[in-house]
């Protein structure tokens, strides 16, 4: 075994006061709920410890779709979801420079290639089992669409996707709904849960395996918890560390709705150790409301769903840039469209406008949506009687807010060019037709249309003319995070791997804070949280095969 030597505090052998576990993982999330837990299935002594005060993490406040190809309800329908079919959907959207249907790994490194393929050989074996436990039962989506259903190379576009069973109609408490199941299955399992608990170093032995970590407990000051198998990482990604988003996300983010304790603490626990990094410029995206993100609201939640048919987004000069009804990752991209003419990014920030149509059947508290009921947390929301009053209140709300977005302001164009876009939405709301975005044309965007008005209905059902009379609302958007997905490198096994491609003898990593293989795709609702079950049931199944120390 090769010797690492870098910085690290004695080996936990010189703390003979240390506690005794077989397996400690760091973080409680979605990632480290479901590890613990097949970790302790495995007869395991394991010790769960999440900084933030209570466990949950980001999978609190999500939908909690997660993304299975191949699963087991999906072959019950008589659905042949083949391997070689997935991934090649997969590459695809990766890969996009380099994918070809006809190459071995269809344009994918190796290292991709064999993590994609992990993710379908073992998402569904994690679900099911979750399931058969009790942990995480769940109801299956047919009808849900993966992302770009109508690719060619997608050929299960719809039915890959699960949801916990239990959750409303609506969807918007599976998160709440999975994360007190599986805390439920812990204590059953016996899994001791410490929260208000931060992770400060790894511990190694004088061959620079891993034995456990150094922890500061609240109350109690440094506390050390040896490991003898393994110690894993699931504390996900660095959205609320504001020096690593500038450093290494290659779009202005002012920040994003994971949890408040996500601050890329593995980043730096893990280069400690030797880790190699990967894909560090690369986030799941979504809109966010601009100053919910400015003053770090710890409920933001993304903009899933851009509810309303009588609405629309417009950038400073009051002109539309976007399809609105993107799926969220993909309608983040326009926020971060930079001019090289003017050094500058344009759309950073755009006003969402819509009429009292929207505003009385489209209004909801759920997904992040930005049209509310009245009488709700409404301060991000701008009114105006007429158009020009709306765009002089829009005007003034920038202005107040320049100072924290680069000096950004909507000039006196702004609305001058507001009455003509819309007149050219709404010819084009009539006839059915965007031609300029295409608003409406692909299965995801009427998935992701939210609520909106039964009549009258227009010929294309995302898009309705926006009113010739007010009241008329808006609010401020950005691109933000829903996490980061850069980190250390692991292999399929979740084993953390140094400069040279070799494992760091007992350090895992599940989840955000380490790279994922889909690089800048976001495949299907869940994409996330499909492939971090099948790397926990991994990780926790090849750390249980560990020699002890």
């Amino acid at each position: 075994m090769k010797t690492r030597t870098h910085e690290t505090p004695p080996s936990t052998d010189a703390n003979p006061q240390a506690e005794q576990f077989d397996i400690v993982i760091v973080g409680a999330g979605a990632a480290g709920l479901a590890c613990a837990l097949f970790a302790a299935w495995q007869d395991n002594r394991v010790l769960l410890l999440e900084k933030a005060m209570e466990a949950g993490g980001t999978a609190r406040k999500a939908a909690f779709w997660y993304w299975v190809p191949n699963n087991r309800p999906l072959r019950e329908m008589g659905i042949d979801d083949q391997k070689e079919d997935c991934l090649r959907y997969m590459a695809r959207l990766s890969r996009p420079e380099t994918y070809s249907p006809d190459l071995p790994r269809f344009g994918m490194t190796e290292w991709e290639y064999d993590m994609c393929e992990a993710i379908y050989d073992n998402a569904t074996l994690a679900a099911e089992l979750l399931a058969r436990n009790g942990a995480l039962e769940y109801r299956h989506c047919p009808d849900v669409t993966d992302y770009w259903a109508e690719l060619p190379e997608d050929k299960a576009p719809r039915g890959r996707v699960l949801l916990p069973k239990g959750a409303c109609e609506s969807m918007s408490d599976g998160g709440a709904v999975a994360v007190r199941s599986m805390l439920q299955a812990l204590r059953k399992a016996g899994v001791e849960v410490r929260t208000n608990c931060r992770v400060e170093r790894l511990l190694t032995d004088e061959t620079g395996t891993v034995t456990g970590v150094e922890a500061q407990l609240a109350g109690e000051g440094l506390t050390v918890f040896k490991a003898h198998k393994a110690v894993i990482f699931c504390t996900g990604g660095f959205t609320h560390n504001k020096t690593m988003r500038k450093n290494f996300l290659s779009a202005p983010v002012f920040g994003g709705c994971a949890a408040r304790s996500n601050e890329g603490d593995f980043v730096r626990i893990g280069t400690a150790a030797g880790a190699e990094l990967r894909n560090m410029n690369h986030a799941w995206m979504c809109p966010i409301i601009l100053e919910k993100a400015l003053r770090e609201d710890p409920g933001l939640i993304g903009t899933f769903s851009a509810s309303g048919d009588s609405m629309l987004y417009v950038n400073q000069h009051g002109q539309r840039v976007t399809n609105e009804k993107l799926a969220y990752n993909e309608a983040a991209q326009a926020f971060f469209t930079w001019d090289p003419a003017t050094s500058s990014y344009p759309n950073l920030v755009l006003a969402a406008i819509w009429d009292a149509r929207s505003q009385q059947h489209s209004a909801s508290t759920e997904y992040g949506r930005f049209i509310v009921p009245e009488g709700s947390d409404d301060a991000h929301v701008i009114k105006g009687e007429t158009l020009p009053e709306l765009a002089r209140n829009i005007r003034a709300r920038v202005a107040e807010l320049a100072s924290q977005i680069g000096n950004l302001h909507f000039g006196v164009d702004f609305e001058t060019n507001l009455p003509a876009t819309i007149e050219r939405f709404n010819a084009f709301a009539r006839d059915g037709r965007d031609l300029d975005f295409h608003r409406g044309e692909r299965p995801v965007e009427l998935l992701f249309n939210g609520p909106a008005a039964n009549s009258p209905v227009a010929p294309n059902p995302t898009m309705h003319p926006i009113s010739d009379t007010g009241p008329y609302y808006a609010t401020l958007l950005t691109g933000g995070n829903l996490d980061t997905k850069g980190g250390p490198v692991t292999n399929r096994h979740g084993q953390v791997l140094d400069h040279e491609g070799t494992p760091i003898a007992h350090l895992y990593g599940v989840g955000n804070c380490v790279a994922s293989p889909s690089a800048r795709a976001y495949w299907a609702g869940g994409a996330t949280l499909g492939p971090i079950l099948a790397f926990a049931y991994l990780a926790a199944r090849h750390a249980h095969s560990q020699a002890p120390v």
